[in-house]
């Protein structure tokens, strides 16, 4: 039922999808940029649909406890106490290194705003689990939603982030003023 909403949806809006279905992508951090709307969830959680793929993403833990708490759990929610001053980064490396098939989005930008670089938390997961960085896109000029390649974490933080930044250059989100593709 979901996919069929999903394939349904994104062919009246007129969307397509392209998603790198990666043996690798079972246990990876993704990135979710451009993050510039409250719309990105939805066609991030219709293109996870459409292609079957399980994702997880943290969220403000009142969310999970919420009346609504058990839909955002079923979406993939994973509620997080920030007010305990828990080391995210630690946490969620954890949970890719205890579960391996466990996809974790991350909004690399941190919030739809416009920011003068991008958090570097997914890098450092990725990293402390040795897991890869799965390269999520939502592109509003051309409607495509999906998964580019796999960017495995190396030595070189540097060269790390110039081969992801160089793949998002030409993503535009859905508000372009928003949106800064420099990591650092």
């Amino acid at each position: 039922m979901k996919k069929f909403l999903a394939v349904s949806i994104f062919k009246l809006l007129g969307w397509k999808t392209d998603v790198n279905k990666d043996e690798g992508m079972r246990n990876c951090v993704m990135i979710a940029a451009p993050h510039t709307s409250n719309w990105d969830f939805l066609f991030t959680v219709l293109t996870f649909w459409k292609h079957d793929v399980k994702f997880n993403f943290f969220i403000k833990d009142d969310y999970t406890k919420s009346i609504l708490g058990g839909v955002f759990r079923k979406l993939g929610a994973i509620g997080v106490d920030r007010s305990k001053g828990k080391n995210l980064v630690e946490f969620a490396s954890d949970l890719l290194k205890d579960n391996n098939e466990m996809v974790v989005l991350v909004p690399a930008e941190g919030t739809r705003k416009r920011v003068e670089k991008w958090r570097t938390g997914f890098y450092h997961i990725a990293k402390n689990a040795r897991v890869p960085i799965a390269l999520g896109f939502l592109d509003f000029k051309n409607k495509i939603a999906g998964v580019g390649p796999l960017v495995s974490t190396t030595d070189d933080l540097i060269a790390d982030f110039e081969k992801i930044q160089k793949f998002y250059e030409n993503i535009t989100g859905k508000h372009p003023e928003l949106y800064n593709p420099k990591i650092y």
